[in-house]
């Protein structure tokens, strides 16, 4: 994770697997921030209805020392003028309303994730993919949208890349890789149980995972080599999993850009030939 840390995403990228307790906790903070930087750990347990123990597990589960911690990485949020209140979709709302409405909550599910996004993280998966022989990419629904758009993109290195969005397809695949291969597996929730199996039948082929999700604490955070974490912003008409998948592009492209400004000469030529070979297609 970044140097500093930033609470609010934190809180939206942990709360899928957090208990009822917790999201007590989590609902609790996110409505009365203010007040939770002025308050004690018992103030807080009784604001959520919760026990201070439990208040105290809960800063630790989040990566808090204690919630001196947790309060101090709120404090930079409260009061910053970045961190704006989301205004829903509403039945009625103009085009142009719900435009700028849809566009921020894009622009700020941008923010979370760079705020989310570890960077060490990032150069240990473009150092993957670069010295990969061959990449595999996982993903179901939304998901696999980005997986094709990943598969596209990244034919330009010359790789071998095939996308996969069939669970038969998926295992087929993952029990043919060997310890020279790479699998991107992108999910929303990390949950996706026919997903984690073809992780898990990758992992048992040898091959290395680079997992892209919007929850840090899911199992595929937890069976992956690599986790990048992006978070999207939840509408009333749009659910937070398709928000995501404008997020997980973002992180795709970042990949993108890092393997094309390590393999910059080839890069340039593979680039020349293509837009040659595609030009001869146009009138």
């Amino acid at each position: 994770m970044n140097e500093t840390v930033y609470m609010l995403p934190i809180l939206r990228s942990s709360y899928h697997t957090m208990t009822k307790a917790e999201r007590r906790i989590a609902n609790y903070i996110n409505a009365n921030a203010k007040e939770v930087l002025k308050g004690t750990v018992a103030d807080l347990a009784q604001g959520a209805g919760s026990s201070e123990i439990t208040v105290s597990r809960f800063c630790k589960k989040l990566g808090f020392s204690g919630l001196q911690g947790l309060k101090i990485a709120l404090a930079g949020e409260v009061y910053s003028a970045d961190e704006t209140v989301y205004q829903d979709i509403r039945q009625g709302d103009s085009y142009e309303i719900i435009a700028g409405k849809m566009f921020n909550a894009i622009a700020e599910g941008l923010q979370d994730t760079i705020k989310l996004l570890d960077f060490g993280k990032l150069a240990e998966a473009v150092e993957l993919l670069q010295g990969a022989s061959r990449v595999a990419v996982y993903g179901f629904g939304n998901s696999a949208t980005v997986c094709r758009d990943m598969e596209t993109r990244f034919l330009r290195f010359g790789k071998p890349v095939q996308a996969y969005s069939d669970a038969h397809l998926q295992v087929t695949s993952a029990v043919l890789l060997t310890a020279a291969d790479v699998v991107v597996a992108i999910s929303h929730t990390g949950g996706s149980i026919e997903l984690l199996k073809s992780v898990e039948v990758a992992k048992n082929s040898g091959a290395k995972v680079i997992g892209i999700t919007s929850y840090a604490h899911s199992k595929l955070s937890t069976m992956a080599d690599v986790v990048l974490c992006g978070m999207g912003r939840e509408t009333l008409y749009q659910s937070e999993s398709v928000a995501s998948r404008l997020i997980h592009m973002a992180i795709v492209d970042l990949l993108y850009m890092g393997l094309a400004m390590h393999s910059s000469a080839s890069y340039r030529d593979n680039m020349r030939k293509m837009r040659e070979v595609i030009a001869e297609k146009r009138v």
